[in-house]
């Protein structure tokens, strides 16, 4: 088995919370922490490829927003449909903390890593030559960490919108 260099986590990339109602939470968190500006994205079959959850073919849809504190992302996400991870614990959870996004030396040796070491892949997909994947570490972490590919050639989109409107 090919053991990745440890630590397999090298930095903290993201924190991400899954919310039912995405424009409530960015004026939320812009009024009273002064978190913002955020960035909008819709994420669906149209602007994704290669979308899977728990490693199986699958579509699914979401808004997010995004935006930095300091020198971490912090991700707002409103699921879109009932087939994605973030509405099942919507579900099951409420609004709330959802997962770590986590910098890793190879993406490649990392999943293969945690595959045989018997966690799968919960949700994944590419967006804009940026391969985004869930691990399904709950049971070994009481989180999901989310992993990286960016491609040399990746540039961030422009969003389609952003909140607060200048």
């Amino acid at each position: 088995m090919n053991t990745p260099k440890l630590p397999i986590f090298t930095n903290v990339l993201q924190v991400a919370v899954v919310v039912d109602d995405l424009y409530k939470a960015m004026k939320h968190y812009y009024e009273i922490y002064g978190i913002g500006p955020w960035k909008v994205y819709t994420f669906n079959s149209s602007t994704v490829s290669d979308m899977v959850i728990r490693d199986k073919s699958s579509n699914y849809s979401m808004k997010l927003s995004l935006c930095n504190i300091g020198n971490v992302q912090w991700e707002l996400i409103q699921p879109l449909d009932e087939k994605s991870i973030y509405y099942e614990f919507l579900k099951e959870h409420g609004p709330g903390l959802h997962h770590v996004a986590f910098a890793v030396n190879d993406y490649d040796e990392t999943v293969n890593y945690f595959r045989q070491n018997g966690i799968g892949v919960l949700q994944g997909g590419l967006w804009n030559n940026l391969q985004y994947t869930y691990l399904d570490t709950q049971s070994t972490m009481s989180a999901i960490a989310e992993i990286y590919q960016i491609s040399k050639d990746f540039t961030w989109p422009e969003p389609e919108e952003v909140y607060p409107s200048k």
